[in-house]
Order: structure tokens, then sequence, then C-alpha cells
């Protein structure tokens, strides 16, 4: 069979047998045997085993598992809850400053964690009430939420960016510091929105009451939260300064975390093992995932598939800025019905060595596939911050709801991901 009708069927196997709603990770796997087993017989099946172990035993996947734990930990104390009454105390009287307070503790969250789920959660059940209780547009006030929580795609130490730095061979130390100036600029643009419908729009984000938290528990709240933003600064810190490497930092920062949870006399066996059951659960499925995709790019490999979409990209009479914005666009339809860990381990061993060959920065690369990520996290049918969020979400918010209300904060991903493809220095001035 040529390599063209492999990968037609290889499409339309994918395609076919989604809907029937095996793991994502069981279906590339049994495509993955069935290609190799046909065009190269046992020896073939023998190769995707060494596959298999050569994925398995990177040392930087140490990595995905400790930051994982450390959000879990974070999940399960009160660090979430002291971090968004401290913003609160900074807000001040300013119409909108709730709105704009939880994007920035989904900021630091991000920044202390890497995953999604549990960040809209706890946004979901600290901030979303507060916003509807004080009279803030609902779309406004679950639009903030889905779209803060869905920092962690890219805010450092982002699970997303350690994927796609193995799949790519590309360092992650750089991804990291290529990904803080357009986060930051994300946020930016989410809080100018925000700020805009609260003063042309005064119905949307009420002016909140004026602080009462007295003096005194103000101070317990700062020193509350003092240790776990040194462990997060220090864990980032540690990795921009080339300090230590990221496995190191994630195995020190987890240390870090509990022992802050520990003098914050929060840390208990009940907390542990949820946060360990957590792990595991987590874990466990970016690892199947991976080992379904990886075995399935590694046969279509030795098909010389790489080869062919390399070639057949390359041959198309289009710029490379065209064919840039035609990868954004695949890896946006991917989005609305995979997860972003097939995506990566799918398509970034077929796109990375193209950008390559077109000169580009594969660091760049992987801080755009990232935004587009997390326009995946958001996007219908199948966004997941939404469905995270409808977990937690108030008596009387709908589905539909929360997918009218995301539009707004998707078009300025849309502007942010356009921002990066035209200004590549936004990213890459100070990898």
């Amino acid at each position: 069979m040529s390599i063209m009708m492999s990968t037609l069927l290889i499409l339309l196997l994918l395609i076919g047998l989604l809907p029937t709603r095996l793991p994502l990770a069981f279906l590339t796997g049994l495509i993955a045997l069935g290609f190799a087993y046909f065009n190269f017989g046992i020896p073939g099946i023998t190769l995707l085993t060494s596959r298999t172990y050569s994925f398995l035993t990177q040392y930087v996947f140490i990595a995905v598992p400790m930051f994982v734990f450390m959000a879990a930990i974070l999940d399960r104390s009160g660090i979430a809850r002291d971090l968004f009454r401290a913003m609160r105390v900074l807000s001040g009287d300013l119409r909108g400053g709730v709105a704009v307070q939880t994007l920035i503790v989904a900021l630091v969250l991000a920044a202390m964690s890497g995953i999604i789920g549990g960040e809209i959660v706890l946004l979901g059940i600290l901030a979303l009430p507060q916003m509807l209780n004080m009279g803030y547009d609902k779309k406004l006030a679950i639009g903030t939420v889905l779209a803060g929580g869905s920092l962690g795609t890219m805010m450092p130490p982002s699970i997303v960016l350690i994927v796609y730095g193995m799949t790519s061979n590309v360092p992650i130390s750089d991804l990291f510091v290529g990904a803080i100036t357009p986060t930051i600029l994300l946020v930016a643009l989410y809080a100018s929105y925000i700020l805009c419908r609260a003063y042309f729009s005064p119905g949307a984000a009420p002016t909140p009451a004026p602080n009462e938290i007295p003096k005194a528990e103000q101070r317990a709240i700062w020193r509350s939260i003092a240790l776990p933003l040194i462990v997060a600064a220090g864990v980032l810190g540690s990795i921009y300064a080339g300090i230590a490497s990221v496995t190191e930092s994630a195995c020190v920062g987890v240390a870090g975390m509990l022992l802050a949870t520990f003098f914050r006399k929060e840390l208990n066996l009940t907390l542990l093992k949820g946060a360990l059951q957590q792990t595991l659960s987590t874990c466990g499925m970016i690892i199947w995932i991976g080992v379904g995709a990886t075995l399935l790019i590694g046969v279509y490999n030795l098909m010389g598939g790489v080869h062919f979409v390399k070639n057949l990209i390359l041959g198309l009479d289009l710029s490379p800025i065209l064919i840039i914005i035609i990868m954004m666009l695949i890896l946006v339809l991917l989005g609305m019905f995979l997860d972003w860990v097939g995506i990566a381990l799918l398509t970034m061993p077929i796109f990375v060595p193209i950008i390559i060959s077109l000169g580009y920065d594969p660091v760049w690369f992987g801080v755009l596939f990232c935004l587009n990520m997390q326009i995946s996290y958001l996007s219908p049918p199948f966004g997941p911050a939404i469905f995270y969020l409808k977990s937690v979400a108030p008596e009387g918010i709908t589905l539909g709801d929360m997918f009218a209300s995301v539009w707004p904060f998707i078009c300025l991903q849309v502007l942010a991901l356009s921002l990066l493809i035209a200004f590549p220095q936004i990213v890459l001035w100070a990898v």
C-alpha cells in the first residue's frame, strides 16, 4: 500500500473509531499495531516495544508527576483561598476589580501548578459565586473564570510545554522563558476587556464594597501565602537562572509545597492520599495517551509518512506564514475533538521538522502550540474547561451559558495568537 493510501486509511480509522468512545490511547495503539504487523510483520511489533521503552524512560518525564503532585497538594490546601483573599485586599474599589483579581490569582495558581482542571475548579468555588453575588454579569463572570483557569496551558511550569519539549527535543527551560511574556500579554488583554466592559457597561461589573477585612487578618493572610509564593518563585527562578533542570526544580517544588502545607498545619494523611490518587490518575492518562500516540507516529515514520507529509506541505505553492496558519487551523480543528496530549504527540513530530526547515524557531512554535491548546480548552463542542467548571458551578448555570460566555475570550486568544505569529520576538526576546 502506498504511503498516501496508508495516510488516508489512518485518518479514516481515527475519524471513524473516535465516536465509539474507545480511549484514544488504545485506539492509536491498536492502529499502530495493525499497521506495524501489516507492513513489517513481527519485527515491526518488536520495534514498537523499544519505542515505548525509550518514550517512558526520558529523564525529563519525571517532572510531569512532580508538577501534577504540586498542583494536587495546592488543590487540597487552603492556599488558593488565602491567595484570593489577599488579592481582594489589593483590588480596592476598582470597578471590575474582583474579575481582574481573579485573573491574577489564576496566573499565580498556574505558576504554582502547571495543570488546568484544578485551577478552574478552585476558581469556580472561590471566585464565581462571589462575582455573581456582587452583581457581575453572568457571562462576564463565567468567561473570566474559564479564561483565567486555562492559563495553565502556557504559564510555566506548564505540563503542555513539558510534553511539547519532550516530543520536539526542544529545551524546556527555553520554552518556559519564552512563554512568560505571551502569558502576561494574554492576561493584559483579558483585563483590558473586563475593565472596558466595566467602564462602558456599568451593570456588567459593579463597584465593590469597601474592604472590611481587619488589618490583623490581612497580615495573617499575607503570612500564610508567603512560603508557597516563595516556593513557586524559587522553582521557576532556578529554571530561568540555569541553577537547576526542570526535573530537579519540580522535585524541590514538591518538597517546598509539602513544607508550606506543614507550616500552615494542613498536611495530613487525607491530603496526601487524595493528592497521590489525583497524581496517579492524571499521569496515567498522560502516559497511556503518550504511549499510543508515540507508537502510531513511530510506525508512520517507519513507513515514510513523516517525509511524505513534510514534502507534501513544503511542495505547496504557499508562503511560509500561510503554512504556519494552516498548521494552526489544523490544531484548532483537532483541539475540538482530541485531548492536547494526543495532539502534541501525533502532530509535533511531523510539524516541528517542517517548522525548522522553513527557518522558524521551534521554541516560538511551541508557544504557539500551547496558546492553540488553550483555545481548545474553551472551544465547543468538547471544551474541557467548561465541563470542569460545570461540576462546581452554582445552580442555574447551564452549559449553554458557559459556551456563550467564552466567545469574547476566544477572540482575545485568537488576537494574541495572531500577534505572536506576526511578531515572534514577543516570545524569543528573552530566550
